[in-house]
């Protein structure tokens, strides 16, 4: 459902949000202090990575393979982060060797995962980033064991959201042993929703 939706609303999400984003947008923040923590022209995966526009900044400082389960996404983060490179896959199935990032990037795509496979690719996740390497995630702050979307932002796409609450989040993060630096709950912009999510970032 979360492949065929985004192919559904590529279209309309890129002309809806495009690939800017403001400075004082508390995502672009904390991604700043991200980037800040990894060595320079190094492996960063974007898992998630959507349309590239994250991975369009981060592509400036850092060697950048984006992610994604949607074809269309895909063929739009390949125009607009030119500098990154792209896989089509299911974030869930990655299996890049150990330790072959020092950083790694999730948002608003965990949410999108059904709550149970959560611990294994965090699990995941970690396995495949350096010692003392850096993950910045965004979670679901509420308890959702499933829920759905029949008009995806007015695009007529179905849409699937999975999650816990912030406790169970960050007690899962440190139980897959990943060392919290700090987590707080985010508004996002009204464009993309207004809502609130949990964004963690950690250190393995």
């Amino acid at each position: 459902m979360v492949r065929v939706g985004y192919n559904e609303a590529a279209m309309t999400l890129e002309k809806i949000f495009g690939i800017d984003r403001e400075e004082e947008e508390e995502e672009v923040k904390s991604l700043s202090e991200f980037s800040s923590r990894i060595t320079l022209k190094s492996r960063v995966l974007d898992a998630g990575c959507g349309n590239g526009a994250y991975s369009r900044i981060l592509s400036e400082n850092f060697e950048v393979i984006g992610v994604d389960i949607s074809e269309k996404q895909i063929e739009l983060a390949k125009q607009n982060a030119p500098k990154a490179k792209f896989i089509c896959q299911d974030m869930t199935k990655v299996t890049f060797p150990d330790e072959h990032f020092y950083g790694i990037l999730a948002y608003y795509s965990i949410i999108h995962v059904p709550r149970e496979e959560h611990y294994e690719l965090l699990r995941n996740f970690r396995r495949m980033l350096k010692i003392n390497g850096t993950v910045l995630l965004t979670f679901h702050c509420i308890d959702d064991p499933e829920s759905y979307d029949e008009d995806f932002f007015g695009t007529g796409a179905k849409m699937f959201w999975s999650g816990f609450d912030e406790a169970t989040n960050l007690k899962m993060i440190q139980d897959v042993g990943f060392k919290i630096v700090w987590s707080k709950l985010v508004l996002e912009s009204p464009k993309f929703g207004g809502s609130y999510h949990l964004f963690v970032m950690a250190e393995k």
